[in-house]
């Protein structure tokens, strides 16, 4: 058995199963910042119930955060100890950073604001309320400076065949960085609106606290929608970004094979890698040339002209990534964030979203949207970037572990598959218990 595919499959389902819980933390700690916020400025009680309410919730999600984010430096040693070896001088520094600095405080002021309410004063509780959604987002940023190396490399010199840091500065202003940073966030911020919908219209359905859900409910539609708009904005930039410093990637999420000017937007493709053309499509005309350029009459280069550039370059080999692969996950992305949008507005129109069941009944299963987007988004960007692990630098073959049979490979990825199954139910049915219970229950309180 190849080793590199089954490493491959280890580490990005670890990775999806980590991303499950990571945008929430983001959100959420945001949405409670700002609920209680509001309880401290105006002594609504309500609002004081709001970010309790949500607590349990968020500091089950963290958990999970962490247990699922520990195992994939493990891999980095295991599996991939030549991608360690070629920039672990770069790639350590700022995964050092992140643990040392905002792990530490987004974890320290989570324990303090959950244990908190009676025991510190209103100021000082909301200070820590806001401290962990910024050692949350503090946290996610500096995992992206590392990423962002992988995606666009800078700040480095080539020295004995390793990349050693050469400008710090250089490294976290990466150009990669704010676009990606931006798209994560507001990603984070949309799935959080959608999640606390989902809670607020069981609540609902039921007739339950009906004040007080309406209320959470409304405040998540906003937060929603504005998660959902800002996060298709900022991804229009990331893509053209993208297509700058990795055209092969943007351009097989278009399934474009020859160079068009102008270049139309495929609707809905059959892409055929082999005969490297697409069996069916579904065109808009000129739109690609729009949506790339801003210009409707652009020239886009095709996939066969931008792998002979690369050739050029970097020498023999093939460089077009799975263009099926990229093409169905950034349509499916897409998709799912134009459905969000939508759901966010109708959430908000509905001033009285308990008179409406039909739609509450959508909103129990709307979560899966925002879960769906940000997993597909991440595997464009991954899988399109194939087949290098670090763009332009090392390829993916290059990076595995020398010594480590196929077998061990396996065996690790059906436990660590099983296992993270397991707790990734638990962890749903943790938050179902709290996020179906009254917001004045015991079973809340006992939480904290």
């Amino acid at each position: 058995m190849n080793p590199i595919p089954l490493a491959r499959w280890q580490f990005a389902i670890t990775t999806i199963f980590h991303w499950l819980f990571v945008p929430l933390t983001l959100g959420l700690s945001i949405f409670i910042a700002l609920a209680e916020t509001r309880y401290v400025r105006t002594g609504d009680e309500k609002y004081r119930r709001m970010a309790r309410f949500w607590g349990p919730i968020l500091l089950i999600n963290f958990a999970m955060g962490v247990v699922t984010g520990i195992v994939q430096e493990f891999h980095f040693g295991l599996n991939w100890s030549e991608y360690s070896r070629f920039m672990g001088d770069i790639f350590g520094a700022p995964l050092a950073i992140e643990a040392l600095l905002a792990f530490y405080l987004e974890s320290t002021f989570l324990g303090v604001w959950f244990f908190g309410w009676d025991r510190l004063s209103k100021k000082v509780h909301l200070l820590t309320a806001w401290l962990v959604a910024l050692g949350s987002n503090i946290s996610s940023y500096w995992i992206l400076t590392a990423n962002s190396f992988m995606q666009h490399p800078v700040g480095y010199t080539l020295q004995g065949g390793r990349a050693l840091m050469s400008d710090f500065f250089a490294l976290i202003t990466n150009p990669n960085i704010p676009h990606q940073f931006a798209h994560v966030l507001t990603g984070g911020i949309a799935l959080t609106g959608f999640v606390v919908m989902a809670f607020s219209a069981w609540h609902l359905l039921r007739k339950r606290d009906v004040d007080f859900f309406r209320t959470n409910f409304r405040w998540a539609a906003r937060f929603a929608l504005i998660g959902a708009i800002l996060v298709g904005i900022i991804g229009h930039f990331q893509g053209q970004f993208i297509l700058k410093i990795q055209p092969l990637k943007m351009i097989s999420a278009e399934a474009l094979w020859e160079t068009e000017q102008p270049a139309s937007f495929l609707v809905v493709a059959i892409p055929d890698s082999q005969a490297r053309t697409n069996i069916f499509e579904i065109r808009i005309p000129y739109l690609l040339s729009f949506l790339s350029y801003n210009s409707f009459t652009a020239r886009v280069e095709g996939l066969n002209e931008l792998e002979k550039a690369a050739i050029a370059r970097y020498g023999p080999g093939e460089y077009i990534p799975p263009v099926a692969i990229n093409f169905y996950a950034f349509r499916i992305m897409v998709l799912a964030g134009l459905l969000m949008v939508l759901l966010a507005i109708l959430a908000i129109v509905y001033k009285r979203p308990e008179t409406r069941p039909r739609f509450l009944k959508v909103m129990l299963w709307a979560p899966i949207l925002p879960y769906l987007a940000g997993t597909t988004g991440w595997i464009m960007a991954e899988v399109g970037r194939w087949p290098w692990i670090v763009y332009g630098l090392l390829r993916i073959e290059d990076a595995i572990s020398p010594n480590v049979p196929a077998s061990s490979i396996v065996f690790s990825l059906v436990v660590l598959t099983v296992l993270y199954a397991v707790l990734s139910v638990l962890a749903f049915r943790l938050a179902v218990k709290y996020g179906t219970q009254e917001a004045t229950s015991g079973r809340v309180a006992e939480a904290y």
